[in-house]
């Protein structure tokens, strides 16, 4: 049984996208409602210079600040329960912010939310000139998922999305979180809602995907885990699903892998195995250490991000994985000593790539060419795709020159 991976954490998405110019868009209203805000809800609201206008209902309030783009902005009670603040002009692109309320950071109840790094949180989209939405040459967008009746449609949307081809089926591998469904509090921590990779299947690559585990709503890894980013293996006929264990959890964020009975509909085992830990790699650090705060919470933590395996030319087993670094987010390789995905698992001495980018995945062209894709932010702006090329014909995957789109 083969596996073709055809979509990859929502990189493929990334890379149909095609970020044009920058700076505030011609001939826009004076302010007008972000498109990232709740239907029906008038804040957060961008101006014509691009800064953005936020208000909050908080009557029994002290305090009321916000935090975006790691700038924290007070704001200011105009009336006996309204707080306000216009933030700085914005880069174009989307952003994750939180309120602060009396020292306590929540979620925008105006906005919808996203997910990113294990969290999720508030988001604002600031448009960009020339650009509409981002996309070029676009159609859509198509509901492609059935997940009606399923614990999933509480999370609203999947995360880190992957579509595979396994004999003659497609299956869909998405995250979906639960936020009213706690499965842990850590004091002084997060609040860990209920994160599981689940799996979707179709006859065709354009769906729909609709569930067919063994029940409704089948719990891939363990119940009371805090699990994303799932991907698919195959290995001497068998399916594994390997994913992230996060650090929201255990501190120490791990890499685990479960099999998969032969129809994907259920696991073989309950135990998930721990391929390795975040802090094994050389290159990892510890957020706090490096004064990151992700989405805001100053927790402590070692993260692992976006599993995608491989093999070389040669027939070496990989993994492109992602953490936190002295850039920031970045890119980083194990290769398996064995040869297998049991292991045991070596961690570069180096990262892949640092410069702020990770998450990354590698795909063919149609004529056949290898490319590696990553998520890549400046500083605290949007993220954007890279594209590099790469040579596999060694034991060991090759960074070659980026690719300028």
């Amino acid at each position: 049984m083969k596996i073709m991976s055809i979509i990859a954490s929502g990189l493929l998405a990334m890379a149909m996208f095609q970020s044009c110019g920058s700076g505030k868009p011609e001939h826009m209203a004076e302010s007008f409602s972000a498109s990232t805000n709740i239907q029906g809800k008038e804040y957060p609201k961008i101006n014509r210079d691009l800064s953005v206008t936020f208000r909050v209902i908080a009557p029994d309030a002290n305090t009321v600040e916000l935090d975006l783009c790691n700038k924290i902005y007070p704001m200011s009670q105009i009336n006996d329960e309204l707080w306000e603040v216009i933030s700085d002009p914005q880069v174009p692109g989307f952003h994750y912010y939180f309120i602060i309320i009396d020292g306590v950071r929540v979620s925008d109840p105006s906005s919808r939310l996203f997910y990113g790094c294990g969290l999720m949180a508030s988001g604002i989209e600031i448009p960009e000139a020339g650009v509409d939405f981002y996309l070029e040459m676009w159609t859509g967008p198509y509901k492609i998922i059935d997940i009606e009746g399923l614990w999933l449609e509480k999370a609203g949307f999947a995360a880190a999305a992957e579509v595979h081809r396994i004999g003659d089926f497609y299956y869909y591998a998405g995250t979906w979180s639960d936020h009213s469904d706690l499965i842990e509090q850590v004091p002084r921590r997060y609040n860990v809602p209920h994160n599981q990779t689940y799996l979707l299947r179709s006859d065709n690559p354009e769906g729909p995907y609709t569930s067919f585990a063994i029940e409704p709503g089948y719990d891939y890894q363990p119940r009371d885990w805090d699990c994303i980013d799932g991907t698919l293996y195959e290995e001497n006929g068998k399916i594994y699903m390997i994913f992230v264990h996060e650090w929201t959890q255990l501190i120490d964020g791990t890499m685990d892998y479960i099999e998969l009975a032969p129809d994907l509909s259920y696991t073989v085992s309950r135990k998930p195995v721990t391929m390795f830990r975040a802090s094994e790699a050389p290159w990892s650090m510890e957020m706090n250490s490096i004064g990151e705060a992700t989405f805001g919470l100053k927790m402590p933590g070692w993260v692992t991000d976006g599993p995608q395996m491989f093999k070389t030319q040669t027939g070496k087993l990989g993994m492109l994985w992602s953490s936190w670094g002295k850039e920031r987010y970045v890119q980083g390789i194990a290769y398996s000593e064995s040869g297998t995905i049991a292991g045991p698992w070596v961690q570069e001495e180096e990262a892949f790539l640092s410069n702020n980018s990770g998450h990354g995945m590698l795909f063919r062209t149609f004529e056949g060419k290898l490319i590696f894709l990553v998520h890549h932010a400046e500083e605290h702006g949007p993220r954007k795709p890279q594209y590099w090329n790469v040579d596999d014909s060694g034991d060991k995957l090759v960074l070659g020159s980026q690719i300028n789109i």
